[in-house]
């Protein structure tokens, strides 16, 4: 990721300062009201942006509202749906910052209560889908670590792109969990994992179907295969798989054009 060893270094310092502004906030149980303005501050220590100028509260969609837009030159970049500190956050709350953001066109909604900071990409599409990208909370986290760093240094004002943010998603979908149970039903790795028991013993009975079911079944547990995330960790793969394969094509085709306009040697002789 595009992070500059400045923005780590400040994110990092920033967040271990933060570690006691929020354990002692929640300590005291503060409202949701002075949550936010912990968060209003924590978007321009830690983020960079201008407070006064690139940091929006109560931010407008369609006669409702969202606790903050963060936007650039008129650009919003995501928006944060705040909840008081000692409230457990749960997806239910996101819901509304991602009708919000459906409505706009904004591809980023964060859902923190200060402690817990939960990034979630808006899948367009019907219906309109939300998926968890992070999941971080900064009372329990390494300050340094790179999941911590490629999480707060993507949103920061410096080293936040459109690209730079479907890269760490796609990074992050290709690795979760519920992808790589997606992967190891699909017809590739269900026939490599057929071979190799076969060559463990050659005399074995098994089809691909039936180890499938085994999997699916016995091994492979059922939140990763049929929940809200696992269907759109499926669709990914199923999207890139058809992705890479176009590319192949394509590929394949412009070498034979190459060759049949520029023959061999041989061949013109």
């Amino acid at each position: 990721m595009g992070i500059s060893s400045k923005v780590a270094t400040r994110i990092s310092g920033e967040l271990k300062r933060y570690q006691g502004i929020l354990a002692d906030a929640k300590k005291r149980d503060v409202s949701e009201s002075d949550t936010g303005v912990i968060i209003g501050d924590m978007l321009s220590d830690v983020f960079g942006y201008e407070k006064y100028q690139e940091v929006t509260t109560e931010f407008a969609v369609k006669s409702r509202y969202v606790d903050f837009a963060v936007k650039v030159e008129n650009d919003v970049r995501f928006l944060v749906e705040v909840k008081a500190i000692g409230v457990e956050l749960k997806d239910s709350h996101i819901n509304q910052a991602v009708d919000y953001g459906a409505n706009e066109g904004i591809d980023w909604v964060v859902l923190t209560n200060g402690v817990r900071w939960r990034v979630y990409k808006i899948i367009f599409g019907q219906p309109i889908e939300k998926s968890l990208v992070f999941d971080i909370d900064i009372l329990e986290c390494n300050v340094k670590s790179p999941d911590v760093i490629d999480c707060f240094g993507c949103l920061s004002r410096e080293a936040f792109s459109k690209d730079e943010m479907t890269a760490l998603y796609e990074e992050k979908q290709l690795t979760s969990k519920h992808a790589l149970a997606s992967v190891l039903l699909g017809e590739t790795m269900l026939n490599e994992l057929r071979k190799e028991l076969r060559r463990i013993s050659p005399g074995l009975k098994v089809d691909a179907e039936q180890l499938k079911t085994l999997l699916s079944n016995e091994v492979i547990k059922r939140e990763l295969i049929d929940s809200e995330d696992a269907k759109i960790a499926a669709a990914f793969i199923k999207k890139t798989q058809r992705n890479v394969a176009r590319e192949k094509r394509q590929a394949e085709v412009e070498i034979d054009t190459e060759q049949q306009a520029d023959p061999p040697a041989a061949k013109r002789q």
